[in-house]
């Protein structure tokens, strides 16, 4: 039992690292009843149960189709055609050969070379969203610009229509948040439906580039099917599960880190003055405020790990927020320091799972802070920040600013 954990509660959604502080105090690995599970918020644990090999994501490898079938219930993720067909069977979801098939499909499409040729591009469009916003001095930082930049560059890759990336950014909000512990009817419905439009889009724009190609990653899918090397349905489930990861994720960290920095006005004036720091104070958003904070595994045999044995089927929560926090890992890991070294956070979490837009993020993030201090001198907090609840996300729904244009 965990007295006091409530992730689904505004007070922890405002500030969750009292909780985190808590929980790693706690010795071994506490049992979790709402997640029907053991949560490790420690860095070494959570870091030792990423790493192994015999910990899986999905369930396929080690339990039998019935046990599949009544964890897959238990967890309410049945009764939904396209979400089982498309989400739960992504490359997120499944573990072993399979899974590293497919990264190594998509991953060409994300090296750090690949990703720098779209520099000039993102530029661009960041400093054409900051004509319109430094005219208005005042803005919300999430809906005004956060909101839009990871849909727009990652459809761009991908090859969807730049018009739709405020459409996918929202369906892509109702698939991701149902994979959190409150999973409502509602939730139910909306992550179903979500798929099914993702669904239709990815079929449209499949047909499209087969008829005529492109220089984009769809394309790249579509010249791997036809060349043997994954069935259709793994195509567009695959595109489906970059486009989720692309937007929600992204968004969170440039508030929360739009946030630290205006908490720790000496280091935004610190990287104002130095930009040479980018790439580390980026890195340090990343750690100081997951994005993505929470992820499962399952033990696919019995094992032992983390102090003690554990059988088959056992689920941990890694908390990988928590993990960023642990001083046992980190100097000061509650201050916000710009130009930390080292750093080997664990945002992106670790070992065969590890996030595949690693880059793409650091890239969105860097062009971004360097556009918005460059042509800015004062950057200020005006109105009460909301924050999202939950243990499957991180970030502000609203960060109003008002800017001082340079």
């Amino acid at each position: 039992m965990i007295p006091g954990f409530d992730p689904t509660s505004v007070a922890f959604g405002q500030d969750p690292w009292p909780s985190y502080a808590a929980l790693r105090s706690q010795k071994g690995l506490p049992f979790w009843p709402g997640f029907d599970g053991y949560l490790a918020a420690r860095f070494e644990d959570v870091r030792q149960i990423a790493l192994d090999r015999r910990m899986m994501r999905g369930t396929e490898s080690f339990a039998t189709p019935e046990e599949r079938r009544r964890l897959q219930v238990a967890a309410n993720f049945h009764d939904m055609p396209f979400h089982e067909r498309f989400v739960q069977t992504s490359m997120l979801e499944i573990d072993g050969p399979d899974h590293d098939r497919l990264r190594r499909a998509v991953f060409p499409f994300f090296t750090r070379t690949r990703l720098e040729s779209l520099r000039e591009w993102v530029t661009d469009y960041v400093c054409r969203s900051l004509d319109r916003l430094l005219e208005q001095r005042s803005f919300d930082f999430i809906s005004g610009l956060a909101a839009d930049l990871p849909g727009q560059v990652i459809g761009h890759l991908i090859g969807t229509d730049p018009e739709l990336a405020p459409q996918m950014t929202r369906w892509s909000e109702d698939v991701v948040s149902y994979f959190d512990i409150d999973r409502s009817a509602a939730k139910k419905a909306r992550a179903e439906e979500a798929t099914r439009l993702f669904h239709d889009l990815l079929q449209d724009l499949y047909q499209r580039r087969k008829a005529a190609p492109r220089d984009d990653l769809i394309s790249a899918m579509i010249g791997a099917e036809e060349a043997g090397l994954l069935p259709h349905d793994e195509l567009i489930a695959t595109v489906m599960q970059i486009l989720h990861a692309g937007h929600g994720s992204t968004i969170d960290v440039m508030g929360s880190g739009l946030h630290a920095l205006l908490n720790n006005p000496e280091q935004m004036a610190r990287l104002r003055s130095d930009p040479g720091l980018m790439p580390t104070a980026v890195q340090e958003m990343f750690r100081y405020a997951a994005p993505l904070p929470f992820f499962h595994r399952f033990a696919s045999e019995d094992l032992t790990i983390c102090g003690r044995d554990w059988p088959r089927g056992t689920k941990f929560g890694l908390l990988y927020a928590s993990a960023n926090r642990d001083p046992a890992a980190f100097d000061r890991p509650d201050s916000f320091d710009i130009a930390r070294k080292p750093n080997v956070h664990l945002a992106f979490g670790a070992g065969p799972h590890v996030c595949l837009g690693n880059n793409l993020a650091r890239l969105n993030m860097d062009i971004l802070f360097s556009a918005l201090l460059t042509r800015t001198s004062d950057i200020r907090l005006s109105g009460s920040v909301r924050w999202k609840t939950g243990l499957q996300a991180h970030g502000p729904l609203c960060l109003p600013v008002t800017v001082t244009p340079a």
